[in-house]
This record gives C-alpha cells, structure tokens and sequence, in this order.
C-alpha cells in the first residue's frame, strides 16, 4: 500500500495571477462611456435624451451601472425617466 495521497480532481480551470483581467468591464460599458463623452460635451442646463429602444439592458440597470462610473469619475449627475426615454444631465455641484 502506497502513502500517497490523492488530491480529487480539480473543479475550474486555472490560470496565472498576470494573466488575470483587471478592472470592471461589464455589459454597459459601451452605453455608459457614451453618455459620459456626450455628457462632457454638453452646456449647463441640457439634458441628454436617450431612446428606452435603444437599450440592450433595463433603464434602470443602465443607470445603475451609469452612477457606479458617475461616482467613480466624480461626475454630478442627475437621471430621469418616462415611457420612452431615460434623460440625464450634468447636475451643479451647491
């Protein structure tokens, strides 16, 4: 009889810490950076208007995702919303 241990089987796949992808980089990346580059061309007191059709993802999901890069970037930001679209602009900072 051997001494030897052994190990189960590994359940996921591994791979070196390098190698690793950093940094958030989810589904609404794409809608949010577009917000933000319209958002940092807009004048004081405009909204940007954006179609609900056009979202791949709930309204509320994109904002969602839309106030993390917001607080991150340290952008003021107000959203609202109707039946057809989520408005958003640029809010002063009292």
């Amino acid at each position: 009889m051997s001494s030897r241990r052994t190990s189960p089987p590994m359940n996921f796949k591994t791979l070196a810490v390098p190698n690793v992808p950093r940094g958030r980089s989810g589904k609404h990346k794409q809608i949010v950076n577009r917000i933000i580059s319209d958002l940092e061309q807009v004048h004081e007191g405009v909204a940007l208007k954006i179609p609900l059709a056009e979202l791949a993802e709930s309204k509320e999901k994109v904002r969602s995702a839309l106030n993390r890069a917001t607080r991150k970037a340290g952008l003021n930001v107000a959203t609202a919303s109707d039946d057809d679209y989520l408005y958003v602009w640029n809010q002063k900072i009292a």
